[in-house]
């Protein structure tokens, strides 16, 4: 009944002229209950073993819908393996003049330039500590824009979060925070992971990951992936939205922002099967950026992806989708004989 509820106010919300209030009701329907989540349980093929944690099934919801952890266990309920909240800064955050989310019906897609705006590490510590723990929770780290110093803003992030999260992520990919993308250069990057992977084993061995970008030149490509295996970093997540506007019909093409949804999947995969080759599957990878169905989520393992995570086709397609992608994403495994979902990890990126 509750994922039926969005065939009735998918098209509601779809009129809220501003899509960041569209979004901001979603939220309060899934606090105060008006949308109440089931519990979907995943086929046991999908049963991941992955960063040291055990995974009902590899999809899982990206960073930026649950930025200040306010229904982190109820969105976990409608199938998802992991769930993600943030990106946090260490202190409270504006963001960017609205509006700034921008649905693109003709595209499938998004456009954002939130600008990383949330409540802050106070807020959502405060939350995590209440929350009752369920399931895999992931918390994405970022800098104030006004930082003098982004490494010591992940530092900060690391104390905080380790002890409320099942594993965190450094985010250094977003293309709405002025000069954040140039932490993924040589240089840059190799001190920010000589100090925030001691920061991390000062406080246990909660797993750490990267968030890079699809807009990576190849050298940049190369180089990230030789820092991650030379630093330890625990798995890459790829990859964050895109700066480039392929072929879209929308009349909000031109927005500024970072680009999601369906036009993300080719450039993102491809970036991704890119990252698997470089790192020689040493490395478990996140495979974010486009996925829509069973046959995009396949699609993303076969190219190297341990784990998955979607966000922009929920705008579109709701919460339903999520059991459409596992159900799909099972079968296509056995049709082609794998017994786990870790066998059919980079089979296709040869």
């Amino acid at each position: 009944m509750a994922l039926d509820l969005f065939s009735l106010a998918g098209p509601v919300l779809a009129r809220i002229h501003d899509a960041e209030d569209a979004h901001r009701f979603t939220l309060l329907a899934l606090k105060t209950g008006l949308v109440p989540a089931p519990t979907i349980k995943s086929d046991p093929i999908l049963e991941m073993h992955v960063f040291g944690l055990r995974l009902a099934n590899p999809l899982g919801l990206a960073a930026g819908f649950d930025k200040n952890g306010e229904v982190p266990n109820q969105m976990r309920r409608f199938g998802f393996g992991l769930v993600e909240v943030g990106s946090v800064t260490p202190r409270p955050q504006a963001g960017n003049p609205r509006p700034r989310l921008f649905r693109l019906a003709e595209d499938r897609a998004v456009i954002n330039r939130m600008g990383f705006n949330n409540e802050g590490h106070a807020a959502l510590a405060k939350r995590l500590q209440r929350r009752r723990r369920q399931g895999v929770l992931g918390v994405n780290l970022g800098a104030n824009k006004d930082s003098q110093d982004p490494i010591a803003d992940y530092e900060t992030g690391i104390r905080v979060f380790a002890p409320l999260a099942d594993y965190l992520v450094i985010n250094i990919s977003s293309p709405n925070t002025p000069g954040l993308r140039d932490l993924q250069g040589r240089a840059r990057l190799d001190a920010l992971l000589a100090r925030v992977l001691p920061a991390r084993d000062g406080v246990g061995r909660v797993p750490l990951l990267l968030k890079v970008a699809p807009d990576l030149a190849a050298d940049d490509k190369a180089d990230i992936a030789e820092l991650a295996l030379h630093h330890g970093i625990d798995g890459l997540i790829v990859s964050n939205t895109t700066i480039a506007r392929p072929g879209l019909q929308s009349r909000h093409r031109g927005e500024a922002g970072g680009l999601s949804g369906a036009p993300l999947m080719a450039p993102a995969t491809a970036a991704l099967a890119e990252f698997y080759r470089l790192t020689q599957g040493r490395m478990p990878l996140v495979g974010v950026g486009g996925i829509a169905s069973g046959a995009d989520a396949y699609a993303k393992i076969r190219a190297g992806a341990s784990v998955l995570q979607l966000y922009s086709a929920l705008v579109f397609a709701g919460p339903a989708l999520v059991a459409r992608i596992l159900t799909d994403l099972a079968a296509r495994l056995r049709a082609d004989g794998f017994a786990r979902v870790s066998d059919a990890v980079g089979t296709g990126s040869s």
